[in-house]
């Protein structure tokens, strides 16, 4: 599929062999990480032009904008690239839940316990 995402910034993405890079979603202003979605070419480019995050849905084949049928939109304030150019940082204004079950963020239901001395190495 053709997108119209510069060329100069399409040269240096470093994509899965399904043409997808990870893009992580991040509270702009409080750095609480959101979510994890997928962007291929064009849905970073329909990100970056349109000032809501666009991604691929993997399951469904196809591009959704958050926000479009929940409400809980992503206003964009920025956009890198990390060091290897193979993941994509967005941080946005979240309005509302950020997680599909309706949690704000999808990282805050299932943490995992840490041993103390790697949570905490001065007390060793």
């Amino acid at each position: 599929m053709s997108s119209n995402l510069d060329p100069a910034v399409s040269a240096r993405l470093k994509r899965s062999p399904d043409g997808l890079v990870p893009a992580i979603a991040q509270q702009y202003d409080t750095g609480e990480v959101l979510m994890l979605g997928w962007m291929d070419d064009e849905a970073l480019h329909r990100t970056l032009t349109t000032g809501r995050c666009t991604y691929w849905s993997r399951s469904r084949q196809e591009y959704w904008v958050k926000g479009d049928t929940s409400g809980h939109v992503q206003h964009v304030k920025s956009v890198a690239l990390d060091c290897d150019a193979d993941t994509v940082l967005v941080k946005v204004d979240q309005i509302g839940a950020a997680c599909h079950t309706g949690a704000r963020t999808c990282f805050d239901a299932d943490v995992l316990p840490v041993s103390a001395s790697v949570a905490d190495p001065a007390s060793e």
